[in-house]
């Protein structure tokens, strides 16, 4: 009997929706992977342009085509689609009737509630599929992602915030979430339109009192235990080109072992680093890790927890990938560590 283990079978994955800063990343990651081949790219607005011309820096040399989910989809086995929330839903739809696992890089499956989701956003088109959806966050749903045939991957806020403090979210009375972000968080479309001198050398906070995130944060940390409380959130723009941290202010019910809870959420965990420092966004840049810092403050008794993570890897691309790793049967870690 051979001890030699089998190698995986690749899996063919589309992205739809590779013209912008996630879905173009995601390209390149599946294109790299070992055990993925890219099999197409497709993009509305840049149909007929090379990847690699569009983003030089990527290196994909494929076209991109706009969607024909017939197609497209034919020996195609997955999908990550990269579109704006209220877009997404119907395209992940018709992705699935065909037969693809599909990876939604949109809101438009993160929330569980037809109501919230319409609430903070747009008309769902396609809520049959809510139940369907797996929150696409691995170190807290690695066992419901392995073999799903729908993700919503998570918000690149919601990501740091999530993994910041649901070790604590049994024990919280409320947590205040102040969040940094670079230019890129906004989206290609958006970013084009800002100007530099906007931005640069300047901080500014947006989402005041309703970031659309909100629900997303306060549906997963009931989800990990909290109860009684809405998060506070404020994001804050950045001159940065990429990369993301939250500062996290938690007030807790009663004392705990608190880097006790955070050593044995976060032990076997590849991709989330605990450290004896508050981390910097350049610390985590191009690659899929979340690392965190906890600091008991004796004068205050709160818990301050610093997030740090690029928010188009960990915080949105290689995150899809970690995703489709799972769900594919693939180590979670392949093309992403």
């Amino acid at each position: 009997m051979s001890c030699v283990a089998e190698t995986p079978k690749t899996a063919r994955v589309l992205v739809a929706g590779a013209s912008g800063y996630a879905g173009a990343l995601a390209a390149v990651l599946v294109d790299r992977h070992p055990f993925m081949e890219l099999a197409g790219i497709t993009s509305r607005s840049y149909a007929g342009q090379r990847l690699d011309q569009l983003f030089p820096h990527h290196r994909v040399p494929l076209v991109l085509e706009e969607l024909d989910v017939e197609r497209h989809t034919e020996g195609v086995d997955a999908a990550i689609v990269a579109y704006p929330h209220g877009a997404a839903a119907q395209t992940v739809a018709a992705l699935r009737a065909n037969g693809l696992k599909v990876v939604d890089l949109s809101a438009d499956f993160r929330l569980r509630s037809q109501a919230v989701y319409e609430e903070w956003y747009v008309p769902h088109t396609a809520p049959a599929l809510l139940d369907e959806a797996v929150y696409g966050l691995p170190e807290r749903y690695r066992e419901q992602l392995a073999g799903a045939d729908l993700v919503a991957n998570p918000g690149c806020f919601p990501t740091a915030a999530i993994l910041a403090l649901a070790p604590l979210a049994g024990h919280l009375s409320d947590a205040v979430i102040d969040a940094k972000t670079g230019v890129s968080g906004a989206g290609r479309a958006a970013t084009d339109k800002t100007h530099f001198v906007s931005v640069t050398e300047n901080v500014t906070p947006y989402g005041v009192g309703r970031h659309r995130h909100m629900p997303e944060i306060d549906q997963e940390l009931a989800a990990a235990g909290a109860t009684g409380f809405a998060s506070v959130f404020t994001p804050h723009l950045l001159p940065l080109d990429q990369g993301e941290l939250l500062s996290c202010y938690a007030t807790l019910r009663e004392p705990v072992d608190v880097h006790g809870l955070y050593e044995k959420a976060y032990a076997d965990e590849p991709f989330v680093e605990l450290v004896d420092r508050p981390p910097g966004v350049r610390d985590v840049r191009g690659t899929n890790l979340c690392r965190l810092h906890v600091h008991v403050d004796a004068r205050t008794q709160k818990v301050f927890v610093f997030a740090a993570i690029d928010n188009l890897w960990k915080g949105t691309s290689s995150q899809a990938v970690q995703n489709l790793n799972l769900m594919l049967g693939y180590d979670e870690t392949e093309g992403i560590l």
